[in-house]
C-alpha cells in the first residue's frame, strides 16, 4: 500500500457520477493489405494473452483510516478479460456509430475495485477498419502521459507484427523520484523558493490580468453537468494550420487556439450567447521533458489564455491569443518545474469551488473551456501491422466546465476529439462545423 500524491488524490476525491475523472482515446486502424475478416478478434486473443501487467495497471485506491482515497493498494490478479473487451458495432457500420459507442463508454465510471483502466477493442465498420477505445483515471495518468505510453506501443514499421500492450511495455531509462523520498525532496524543494515564487505569482498576476481567475464570463458552457457525454471527432491536415503559422509568424498551438475561439465565437453567435467579454480558455502544459519516460500521476502546469472571442476580425482575434499566451508562458520560463506547479495551483485555486454544485450557479467561472494540444507521432505509425489513420483524444468536462477541446498530431494531420456534457452542450457535432468555417476565415485573412 502507498499514500497517492496530493495532485493526484484530487481526481479521486472530485470524481461522482456526473463528473467521471478518466481521460479516453478513440484511435481508428487501417488492416494490413491481406488480412481476414478475423484480424481483429486475433488481435484481440493476443491482447488477453498478454498477461503480464505492471504495477501501475494493479493500481486502485484502498480505504484507510476511514478515507478512500488516501492510498493506492495493487491487485494481485488481473482479470484481463474484464478490462479488455471486444465489441462489434451494428449496420451499417458507419462512423458516426463508432463515436456514439465511444462517447457511451466514456461516460461510465471506471470501478474502483478494480485496477482503474479499460480498452475496448471495436469492429464492424463498413470500410474494413476497427478502433480501440481506452480509458484511464485521471489520478493514475495526466493526458499527456496518457498518449505518451498509447504512442510506445506503436512503431513506424509496417511489417512489424509485435504486439505491445500499454499494461505492459519496456522500462524507460529514466524514472523520476517517487515515493516518500521524492515526494519530501520535491516539498522542500517548493519550500525552499517560495520566496520566489510569490514574486513570480505576483508578476503573472499583474501581467495576465484579462486572465485572472474568476475574470472570465459567464457562458452556457458554465453550468452545472450531467453525467452523460457526447464526443465529437474530426482530422484536419496540419499543413492548412502551418501556412497560418508561416504567413502570421505565431505558433502552431496560437493557431489552434484561435481555431478553437472562431468557432466557439460562431458556436455561441448561433445560440444568441456569446457575452461581451472575452472567453478564457485554460491551456494545459506539461512539466515532463521529452526524455521524461516516468509517465505516473500528473505532471501538469496551466496558462489561462484570453481567446478574443469579443473581436470579428481573426487576425486580430490571432495577435490577443499570440500576446496573452506569450505573457503566460514568460511567467513559467523563469521557474523550476516544482514552482511551474505550484503556480498553476495558485492561477488555477478557484476551479476548487466547482466541486461544490450549488457555487456554480453564483460564481464567476475560474475559466471557460479547457484546450489542450498534446504533442503526437509526426510520421505514419502502426500496431500489428496496422496502420494508425487516427487518434482521437477524449478528454475531461468538469462540473462548471461543460465542454472541452482535445487535440493531437498524428503524421500529418491534427486530430480533435471534443467531449461535452449532453444536456448542456446541445449539437456538440456543429463545433465541428464552426472549426472548419474557422480555419478557412484564417486562411482568407492570412494566406
Amino acid at each position: 500500500m502507498e499514500f497517492i500524491a496530493p495532485v493526484d488524490a484530487v481526481f479521486l476525491l472530485a470524481e461522482s457520477r456526473e463528473q467521471p475523472m478518466h481521460v479516453g482515446a478513440l484511435q481508428l486502424f487501417e488492416p494490413p493489405e491481406g488480412a481476414g475478416d478475423d484480424f481483429a478478434a486475433q488481435v484481440h486473443d493476443k491482447l488477453l494473452g498478454s498477461t503480464d501487467v505492471d504495477p501501475r495497471f494493479r493500481k486502485h485506491p484502498a480505504t484507510i483510516f476511514g478515507a478512500p482515497q488516501m492510498a493506492w493498494t495493487y491487485a494481485e490478479e488481473v482479470e484481463l478479460d474484464y478490462h479488455v473487451r471486444r465489441l462489434a458495432l451494428p449496420g451499417p457500420g458507419r462512423m458516426h456509430q463508432l463515436v456514439d459507442l465511444a462517447s457511451g463508454l466514456h461516460s461510465s465510471l471506471l470501478d474502483r475495485h478494480r485496477p482503474l483502466w479499460e480498452f475496448h477493442l471495436i469492429e464492424g465498420l463498413a470500410d474494413g477498419r476497427f478502433a480501440l477505445y481506452s480509458k484511464m483515471h485521471h489520478a493514475l495518468i495526466d493526458g499527456v502521459s496518457a498518449q505518451r505510453l498509447l504512442r510506445r506501443t506503436l512503431t513506424n514499421d509496417p511489417a512489424s507484427s509485435a504486439t505491445l500492450v500499454p499494461w505492459h511495455l519496456p522500462r524507460g531509462r529514466r524514472r523520476a523520484a517517487t515515493g516518500a523520498g521524492g515526494a519530501a525532496r520535491n516539498l522542500v524543494s517548493a519550500a525552499a523558493s517560495g520566496a520566489s515564487l510569490l514574486r513570480a505569482a505576483r508578476t503573472a498576476l499583474l501581467r495576465q490580468q484579462l486572465s485572472l481567475p474568476f475574470a472570465a464570463p459567464r457562458t452556457m458552457f458554465n453550468v452545472p453537468i450531467g453525467g452523460a457525454r457526447r464526443a465529437a471527432v474530426r482530422s484536419w491536415s496540419l499543413d492548412r494550420l502551418q501556412q497560418v503559422k508561416k504567413a502570421t509568424g505565431s505558433t502552431l498551438n496560437d493557431v489552434v487556439l484561435t481555431m478553437s475561439a472562431g468557432a466557439l465565437r460562431r458556436y455561441l453567435i448561433e445560440r444568441d450567447a456569446l457575452p461581451d467579454k472575452p472567453l478564457i480558455a485554460m491551456v494545459p502544459m506539461s512539466l515532463r521533458g521529452e526524455d521524461d519516460d516516468d509517465t505516473n500521476g500528473v505532471k501538469v502546469g496551466a496558462v489561462l489564455c484570453n481567446l478574443g472571442t469579443d473581436i470579428a476580425d481573426p487576425l486580430d482575434r490571432l495577435q490577443v491569443v499570440s500576446a496573452s499566451m506569450r505573457d503566460g508562458k514568460d511567467i513559467y520560463r523563469t521557474l523550476s518545474s516544482n514552482q511551474t506547479m505550484a503556480l498553476s495551483a495558485l492561477m488555477l485555486s478557484p476551479l476548487a469551488l466547482n466541486l461544490v454544485p450549488a457555487l456554480i450557479s453564483w460564481t464567476n467561472p475560474t475559466f471557460n473551456i479547457v484546450i489542450s494540444n498534446v504533442p503526437g507521432p509526426r510520421e505514419p505509425m502502426y500496431w500489428n501491422g496496422a496502420r494508425l489513420d487516427a487518434s482521437y483524444p477524449l478528454s475531461i468536462p468538469f462540473d462548471g466546465q461543460a465542454v472541452n477541446i482535445t487535440l493531437t498530431s498524428n503524421a500529418d494531420n491534427l486530430d480533435f476529439g471534443l467531449v461535452g456534457c449532453r444536456r448542456s452542450v446541445p449539437q456538440l457535432p456543429r463545433l465541428l462545423d464552426h472549426l472548419e468555417s474557422s480555419l478557412a476565415e484564417l486562411e482568407r485573412a492570412a494566406v
